[in-house]
């Protein structure tokens, strides 16, 4: 499902993240770790194809990321990768459902209210699909966030710093809540965190280090 070779990436000719080699399969739960300023937000883009690594390939569902642009970049990603963000970039001028639909829209489906219907309820928050982004707690804007990243069934589910502003409690039950979605759906679940918490509920692995200094 996810394949990397010799991914780095620089800004202004500094090192931001350099993965020689990682490969991860569908249904697999990864964390990658370490401390802030590491790269993990980057590499999170390059798998999303959010960001094109200055060196090395990415790939996604057997795609090189690299070799697509404009348009069917974005098609490629609304299909395939569901991603929620740590702020979660729901379009508050538009309901919970309609932020679905418009997934749906933007990945060439035709909007189905049935299944975000139902994929609302299955997060429990079927009750809130005509509130809007602003009316919502956080717990509920999470699940929509997470509602809306899993609409069009992607092979591989991205999330930054999901725990990063929450109690022991509520980030236990956020990756409950991503570990269940991604199980229920069959997608490679990566977590990106520093969250020191999450050490014990992912046995798989990325370790990320600070750059070195030029």
């Amino acid at each position: 499902m996810l394949e990397i070779r010799g991914v780095r990436h620089e800004y202004d000719g500094r090192m931001a993240v350099a993965v020689e080699e990682w490969t991860a399969g569908a249904g697999e739960e990864w964390l990658i770790s370490g401390p802030s300023g590491c790269g993990k937000t980057t590499l999170l883009h390059i798998l999303a194809g959010l960001l094109r690594p200055s060196a090395g390939e990415a790939r996604v569902a057997g795609q090189l990321l690299s070799a697509l642009g404009g348009g069917a970049l974005d098609r490629f990603r609304a299909r395939h990768v569901g991603i929620v963000f740590q702020r979660l970039h729901l379009i508050g001028a538009l309901t919970v459902r309609q932020n679905l639909l418009l997934a749906q829209s933007l990945a060439g489906f035709a909007p189905s209210p049935s299944r975000a219907a139902e994929m609302l309820d299955s997060l429990g928050i079927a009750d809130r699909q005509d509130a809007r982004p602003h009316a919502l707690s956080y717990g509920q804007a999470q699940r929509a966030a997470l509602a809306r990243a899993l609409i069009n069934r992607p092979g591989l589910l991205l999330a930054d710093e999901p725990t990063s502003n929450l109690d022991d409690a509520s980030a236990e039950r956020a990756i409950a809540l991503l570990r269940g979605a991604a199980r229920e759906h069959r997608a490679l679940l990566v977590v990106a965190s520093h969250d020191s918490r999450l050490a014990a509920a992912f046995s798989r692995r990325l370790a990320l280090a600070l750059p070195a200094a030029a």
